[in-house]
Formats: structure tokens, C-alpha cells, sequence
């Protein structure tokens, strides 16, 4: 999968936080400790740096959503990251974001805290970003 196709699957799911473009996909890939791991309908995107982990990003595509996919890639996440020699791993989700706040809950990941106001979105109201994490032990 291209940093385009990413892009374009990216702009199909976001719209706070705003959709990533192939140019910060392929920084992003290129930078040091990054993974993808990827599905022909989404993707996720990590790095893992001092063994911890960060999950950058997961995008399915809107019409395949609640069919296991975005489960498998965050299963897929977490063993990339295991992989690489992370032993925690970390992710900021919008806080109304209710489908990911569930998936990241159900696959274990807890609140450890919010980052107040940040993230904009397109009317110019804030949003808090929940910081999840999740041991990998």
C-alpha cells in the first residue's frame, strides 16, 4: 500500500484529527522504529522507540467498519511492537470517538489520561485526546 492510498483511505475516515497527506505518510514510514501493518480495506500505522510503542494511527475504510478488521490490525499492532521489543505501548484517540474508544477497551487498553483541548476540529471547537496505553508483556 502507497502513502497515496493511505492518504486516501486516511480522508475517508478523519475529519478531527484531520486526515493525514502521502507526504506525512511516507515521512512518517521512513522515520526511525516505524511499522504498517496493513489490510486492503485499513491499515495501522506505529513505531516503537526505547521499547515503548505508539500506535500512530488506524484507519478502516467506513463501509467495511465493524467486520473484525480494525481488531486484526490492532492485533497486528501489538505484535509488530512486541516484535520490535516494546514492552508498553501508547495511543491518543479523540474523546468522542465512541467505535475506537471501544475497540481500544475491549482489547484491553486503559484511559492513563487526557491532553485537554487537542485536537481542532474543522468548526474550530476543541476536543480532548484520551491517552490510552496498554502493557505488552
Amino acid at each position: 500500500m502507497t502513502p497515496e492510498v493511505m492518504a486516501s483511505i486516511h480522508a475517508e475516515c478523519f475529519e478531527t484529527p484531520r486526515p493525514w497527506s502521502a507526504v506525512e505518510f511516507a515521512a512518517m514510514l521512513a522515520g526511525p522504529g516505524a511499522f504498517a501493518a496493513l489490510d486492503a480495506e485499513g491499515f495501522v500505522l506505529g513505531r516503537v522507540i526505547a521499547g515503548e510503542a505508539e500506535l500512530l494511527t488506524i484507519a478502516v475504510r467506513p463501509e467495511v467498519r465493524r467486520t473484525g478488521i480494525g481488531r486484526r490490525l490492532l492485533d497486528r499492532f501489538e505484535a509488530e511492537a512486541r516484535a520490535g521489543g516494546a514492552t508498553y505501548a501508547f495511543l491518543e484517540v479523540v474523546e468522542d470517538n465512541a467505535a475506537a474508544l471501544a475497540l481500544y477497551r475491549g482489547a484491553g487498553w486503559a484511559e492513563a489520561g487526557r491532553r485537554r483541548g487537542y485536537y481542532k476540529t474543522p468548526d474550530g471547537t476543541r476536543r480532548d485526546a484520551v491517552v490510552m496505553a496498554k502493557p505488552l508483556g
